[in-house]
C-alpha cells in the first residue's frame, strides 16, 4: 500500500553540529536524489535551523528512508522514522508549533509553506503529500486563531533577544550588532526595536537591504566590510545570515578582543553556523548558539502548556478528518476508473448502435440525444450501488473488498509514470 513515511531529525535529539552533519546538498538536489528512486512516488523535505525532515510516498517508504539515512551517515541515535499515521500527526503538530524548540512559534508555519511550494515547483509532490501539507497549513492557522499558543516570544529570533537580556541582566544602554537582514535577522531586529538600548547596528552583504531595514525598524545600517569595527563597538552580536561559511572567524574576533576587558556576547542562530566555535576560547567572549535557547524555551513552556492542550484537541479532530479524507480518496480513485471504463464502453456501444440504425433510418440530433441520455442514465444507475459499497468499504478500512473490485474490473494500481502525469 502506498502511504507517507518520514524521517525526522530535530533539536529534541540532535545538537546543532549533528544536524549540520546530517545534511548534504541543497533542497533541489535532495529532492532530485529522493525522487530518482523508482520506489518513491512523491517526496518533500523541510530544513530549518533545528530540524531536517524528509517525507516520501512509497509502498516501501520505511526501507527507502532507512537506506537514505545510512547513505547520509546519520546516527540512529538522532533520527526518528514515522509511518503514515505518525507522519500525519507529526506534520500537524509541527505546523501548530508544538514540535518547535519555542512552543507555539509562528515562523515554522511559513517555512512549511515555502518548502512545500519548493517541492511542488520541483514536481516531486502529488495528491497524497498535497493533501497532508494543505491540511497541516490549515490546522496551523486554525490553532493560532483559536488559541493563544503564539503569545509572547515565540521564535528563535525573539528567544535570542531574551537570552541576551538574561545573560547581560538587561539590554539598557547596550550596543547591539545584528548580522544578516533576511527573515531571521528581520525578526531579531523587530524584537530588539521594542527594547531600550543605545543603538542597533545592522550589517548585511547587500548594504541597501540593511539600510531599508534600519529605516523601517530603527537602527544604523553599516557596511559589511567594516564588520570588525562594529564588532569591536558592540556588547552583543546576533548573527543570522544564510552564508555557507563562518561570517565571524576566530582571528577577527581575537583581534577585536585584544586589550578588551568587558565581555562580548555572541549569539549564533544561523544554520549552518555563522560564528567559528573556536571563538569561545578567547577571553571575555561568551558564545551561545541554538542549543542555548533551550533555557528560554523552558521559561516559556509553562505559560503555553494550557494553550498546547487546546491545540492537541484541535489536532485530534483535524487528524480524524484528514484520515477520513484519505479513505475517501482511496475509494474515489477506484470509482473514477470504474466510471471511466463504463462510460467509455457505453459511448462505444452507443455509437455502434447509432451506426446500425443509420442504415435504416435518418438519425438526427434528437434521436442521438435520446440514446445519449438513456445509456448515460442506465450506466449511472448500475454504478450507483457499487459506488456506495466502495465508499463504505473505504470508510471501514476494508482493503480486501477494494482490492477485489480492482481485480474484478481490471483497475490497475498507479505506477510511478502515471504519478508523473498527474502531478499538480
Amino acid at each position: 500500500m502506498t502511504e507517507i513515511s518520514s524521517m525526522v531529525i530535530t533539536h529534541a535529539k540532535a545538537t546543532v553540529e549533528e544536524m549540520e552533519d546530517s545534511w548534504h546538498g541543497d533542497i533541489e538536489l535532495v529532492l532530485s536524489q529522493l525522487y530518482s528512486n523508482e520506489l518513491v512516488y512523491e517526496c518533500a523535505v523541510l530544513k530549518t535551523c533545528n530540524r531536517v525532515e524528509i517525507y516520501v510516498v512509497s509502498s516501501k517508504g520505511s526501507s527507502v528512508l532507512f537506506h537514505y539515512a545510512k547513505e547520509m551517515g546519520v546516527s540512529a541515535k538522532i533520527v526518528e522514522f514515522y509511518d503514515h499515521d505518525e507522519s500525519l500527526r507529526h506534520l500537524l503538530r509541527l505546523a501548530c508549533g508544538l514540535e518547535s524548540m519555542i512552543i507555539g512559534e509562528d515562523q515554522i508555519l511559513g517555512q512549511i509553506k515555502d518548502f512545500f511550494l519548493m517541492a511542488k515547483e520541483a514536481g516531486t509532490v502529488g495528491k497524497v503529500l498535497s493533501t497532508a501539507f494543505s491540511k497541516a497549513i490549515q490546522v496551523g492557522k486554525r490553532v493560532r486563531t483559536e488559541t493563544f499558543i503564539n503569545r509572547g516570544a515565540v521564535s528563535i529570533a525573539s528567544a535570542a533577544v531574551d537570552l541576551a537580556e538574561d545573560i547581560l541582566d538587561g539590554l539598557n544602554d547596550k550596543h547591539i550588532l545584528v548580522i544578516g537582514t533576511g527573515e531571521m535577522g528581520t525578526l531579531v531586529t523587530r524584537a530588539l526595536s521594542h527594547r531600550d538600548m543605545h543603538v542597533i547596528y545592522l550589517a548585511n552583504r547587500t548594504y541597501e537591504k540593511a539600510r531599508d531595514l534600519a529605516e523601517e525598524l530603527g537602527g544604523e545600517a553599516v557596511m559589511f566590510d567594516q564588520l570588525e569595527k562594529y564588532v569591536h563597538a558592540a556588547d552583543v552580536v546576533i548573527s543570522a545570515t544564510s552564508a555557507p561559511h563562518y561570517v565571524l572567524k576566530d582571528d577577527l574576533v581575537g583581534k577585536v578582543m585584544e586589550g578588551r576587558e568587558n565581555d562580548l556576547l555572541l549569539i549564533d542562530i544561523a544554520s549552518p553556523r555563522d560564528i567559528d566555535p573556536a571563538v569561545e576560547e578567547i577571553p571575555h567572549v561568551i558564545l551561545r548558539n541554538i542549543d542555548g535557547l533551550r533555557v528560554i524555551n523552558e521559561k516559556n513552556l509553562q505559560m503555553r502548556m494550557v494553550e498546547a492542550k487546546k491545540a492537541e484537541i484541535i489536532i485530534d479532530d483535524e487528524l480524524d478528518l484528514l484520515k477520513a479524507q484519505y479513505k475517501r480518496q482511496k475509494a474515489d480513485a477506484i470509482i473514477s476508473d470504474l466510471y471511466s471504463q463504463s462510460h467509455g464502453l457505453r459511448h462505444n456501444e452507443m455509437e455502434h448502435a447509432i451506426n446500425k440504425l443509420s442504415a435504416y433510418h435518418t438519425m438526427g440530433d434528437i434521436e442521438r440525444k435520446v440514446l445519449e441520455d438513456l445509456t448515460h442514465a442506465i450506466t449511472n444507475k448500475i454504478l450507483a450501488e457499487p459506488t456506495k459499497k466502495l465508499r463504505n468499504a473505504a470508510e471501514y478500512d476494508d482493503d480486501k473488498f477494494l482490492d477485489s473490485v480492482s481485480r474484478l474490473f481490471d483497475i490497475r494500481p498507479i505506477k510511478k509514470n502515471d504519478e508523473i502525469t498527474n502531478k499538480s
